[in-house]
């Protein structure tokens, strides 16, 4: 289970790290708005927990920057803050829930546990998502922004495995052997011809691109920087 905690004092960051550690979490801390975004938009995590007073970026404009690209893992705020309005407006920038400091570990602890649960919950819905691509392995549909994409079996298949290894450098092998059957007679620039389909129909009509080509090693889906 991977949490992410965007907290800028430091005996607070090591205290949170440590407690759930104890717990089996695997958490990365980031100090400052800046790194806590660059590592939301690269990685996967069950959970972001993040202070609303950061360095760079507050974490009421970071939690709505990450809600533009990633819906679905639940966002718990610290804050010194406690007034209504200020909880109100933690909420309406996205966040799922708000923790006002000081607290007790337990209480922190139980926060995580039912935010980490919707997060398993999602996972098991088979949906896939990368920033506002989504990818329903039930239905077998695509949308992007809410739009819905058109995909062949093939196209699909292709999108699954770029999805379940999103931020991994893919090699033209790596995907021949995972989305394609050796046993047909495939042409060499088969992979890269289906590359090509599906930057048509996920990449073009957008400003932020989601494919990429990594010269000389191959392809990685990966979140906007």
């Amino acid at each position: 289970m991977n949490i992410l905690l965007i907290e800028d004092e430091p005996n607070v960051a090591a205290f949170i790290k440590k407690g759930l550690q104890e717990q089996s979490y695997e958490v990365e801390v980031a100090f400052d708005g800046n790194t806590g975004k660059s590592l939301a938009f690269q990685n996967f995590y069950n959970l972001i927990i993040m202070d609303v007073i950061l360095p760079h970026i507050n974490g009421l404009d970071l939690c709505k920057h990450i809600r533009t690209y990633n819906k679905k893992t639940p966002i718990l705020m610290l804050t010194a803050l406690s007034s209504t309005d200020d909880v109100v407006t933690g909420l309406d920038n996205g966040a799922d829930d708000y923790l006002t400091k000081p607290f007790k570990f337990k209480e922190l602890l139980a926060r995580v546990r039912a935010l980490t649960r919707r997060s398993l919950d999602q996972e098991t819905a088979a949906i896939l998502t990368l920033a506002d691509l989504e990818l329903n392995l039930d239905t077998k549909s695509a949308t992007r922004g809410g739009k819905n994409i058109v995909l062949t079996a093939r196209e699909f298949a292709l999108l699954e495995y770029f999805m379940k290894n999103k931020g991994k450098v893919l090699s033209r092998m790596d995907l021949l052997e995972n989305v394609w059957d050796f046993n047909m007679d495939l042409g060499s620039n088969v992979v890269d011809v289906y590359v090509n389909y599906l930057r048509n129909k996920i990449d073009k009509e957008f400003d932020q691109k989601l494919i990429h080509t990594i010269i000389g090693m191959g392809y990685s889906i990966k979140e906007p920087s």
